[in-house]
């Protein structure tokens, strides 16, 4: 072992590059020619040398290097790479302390929402800026408690806004997710737990008829209605189909190829992040023939501007949901029916009433495919099945339609 006047007298010759002196543990006090002086740990871990560097003599001293040296091998002992575990205390160092929430918020904000669609973005913003910010954005995140992150969330409930709140904890969640790497201290994510704290939410059923008796009613009501011919031809082909309301209400012309009799919606009208937008295939509709007919003689009304259905004040623009749903409600089947739960009706009925393939019917309405390959490897549109299946379908409302239902004879 080395003492002190040994450390202060050791020397290098002029012709070697460094000279070691061992002291004990595999610590060595290494002299160059020209007189510096550092203290060295070799050790090895999981079968590999490393050297460790105690820092430079006689700023560190022969008592504090033994004292580093045996901090080091505690942490090997508990399976901890000493050199590892300094590189991670000098980033730690390098972190602001007293970080607030507000400030890892828009960070990770920042770099989330690019990949976002637009209205997405705007909306996880507001609920930012509306609901968390003014209570806790100020506040340094590491000292945030689970029950002041939860007295927010019941301020928007009390609002009577549980989706919101359901919607405002999964924001939070995210933030601390994205900023507990960088923590100096381990902490857990605060969210944990408050989800079973708030009032349950289970989400929108959109009212869907899937009673064959009753959607021969309804569409009987549809095509009885007094309303224009635009929201007339809209409401026909909304059960035909079976689209998103916000796709149908903005069809264009320049989407139709009614000789092939199919609708191409461009992805970047779909309902997908704004990465499966920008790169995704467009979803093609093939129209059943009752569907061709609606829409050629809605054409000589309509086909001279950009969409199919325009807006009554101004034909720049499409019709609104709102107006379709409007539509229903003056029919009396508002509460009943809603534009968007045609999908619903249509994916019951062809699978319990038509006995059709579930995949085809899922492609058509543009649900991700879930197979054992994953979505990368099944990118079936099943368009002939699909072009099969909606002439099925459409001949089956008529068959609703004109009161037929003892008649049918599908399955």
């Amino acid at each position: 072992m080395l003492t002190d006047a040994e450390c202060r007298n050791a020397t290098c010759p002029p012709d070697k590059k460094h000279a070691r002196f061992s002291d004990s543990g595999g610590m060595y006090l290494q002299v160059s020619p020209a007189g510096s002086k550092r203290w060295f740990l070799k050790f090895r871990i999981s079968g590999l040398e490393k050297q460790m560097a105690l820092g430079s003599y006689p700023v560190v001293s022969l008592t504090a290097a033994r004292k580093a040296r045996d901090a080091a091998k505690l942490q090997k002992s508990a399976g901890t790479d000493p050199v590892q575990a300094r590189k991670v205390d000098k980033l730690k160092a390098t972190l602001p302390d007293g970080v607030t929430f507000k400030a890892v918020a828009t960070e990770w904000y920042a770099k989330q929402a690019p990949q976002w669609s637009q209205s997405h973005a705007a909306r996880s913003l507001r609920q930012l800026e509306r609901d968390l910010y003014p209570w806790i954005g100020e506040r340094s995140i590491s000292e945030i408690h689970p029950m002041e992150l939860l007295a927010v969330l019941q301020k928007v409930e009390a609002r009577g806004a549980l989706e919101t709140a359901d919607r405002v904890l999964m924001l939070a969640r995210q933030v601390w997710d994205y900023w507990l790497p960088t923590a100096k201290v381990s902490q857990r994510n605060i969210t944990e737990g408050l989800q079973k704290r708030l009032t349950p939410y289970r989400g929108k059923k959109f009212a869907a008829i899937v009673e064959p008796q009753r959607f021969g009613e309804l569409l009987r009501a549809m095509r009885g209605y007094k309303g224009g011919p635009i929201v007339r031809a809209a409401l026909q082909l909304a059960p035909l189909l079976y689209q998103r309301p916000g796709n149908l209400a903005a069809m264009e012309w320049a989407e139709l190829d009614m000789d092939a009799a199919l609708w191409t919606i461009p992805s970047m009208k779909m309902k997908r992040i704004k990465v499966e937008k920008e790169q995704g295939e467009d979803h093609v509709v093939p129209l059943p023939k009752q569907a061709v007919e609606i829409l050629s003689s809605l054409q000589p009304l309509t086909g001279r501007g950009r969409y199919v259905f325009p807006g009554e004040r101004s034909h720049d623009r499409p019709i609104s949901d709102n107006t379709l749903r409007s539509a229903l409600y003056a029919l009396g089947l508002g509460k009943e029916q809603t534009i968007h739960g045609f999908r619903a009706s249509a994916r019951t009925m062809l699978v319990d009433q038509l006995n059709l393939d579930p995949l085809a019917i899922e492609a058509n309405l543009a649900h991700a495919v879930k197979d054992s390959n994953g979505r990368s490897y099944n990118r079936t549109q099943y368009l002939k099945q699909r072009f099969r299946q909606i002439q099925q379908w459409a001949d089956f409302l008529d068959q609703l339609a004109v009161g037929e239902v003892s008649k049918l004879n599908f399955v």
